[in-house]
């Protein structure tokens, strides 16, 4: 299976690879273009860098419950994911992240609730 997310990273990579390239074909002459497009390569390395860490790390159960959690509360899941980078870059993880030791660091970046009463008189 991890062959199969290597594969498809790749194919990801080549893909927008490409796509910079036809975007710089007809603005040859221009600047802008071939910085934005330096700029958009980066950005596009960097974020399979982080997903790559982050499928490295995290156990496949931890993995789908941020993916659930990047649709519903995408702050949060982007807190999260740092602080999972931050511990693997310090190498403070001994092992993979499995669910329950993510749950664990959902509690503690997600908010405490306020409760509201509403009161009729």
């Amino acid at each position: 299976m991890a062959g199969e997310g290597d594969q498809e990273l790749s194919e990801l990579r080549k893909r927008r690879m490409r796509e910079i390239q036809d975007m710089q074909m007809p603005a040859q002459g221009g600047n802008m273009n071939a910085a934005y497009a330096a700029q958009q390569a980066e950005m596009e390395r960097r974020e399979s860098e982080r997903a790559e860490l982050l499928r490295r790390v995290l156990t496949p159960e931890a993995r789908e419950r941020l993916g659930r959690i990047r649709l519903a509360k995408p702050e949060v899941a982007q807190a999260v994911e740092q602080q999972v980078l931050s511990l693997a870059a310090s190498g403070r993880l001994a092992r993979q992240i499995d669910d329950t030791t993510l749950r664990a660091l959902l509690e503690r970046v997600t908010p405490e609730r306020r409760e509201i009463r509403i009161t009729r008189r």
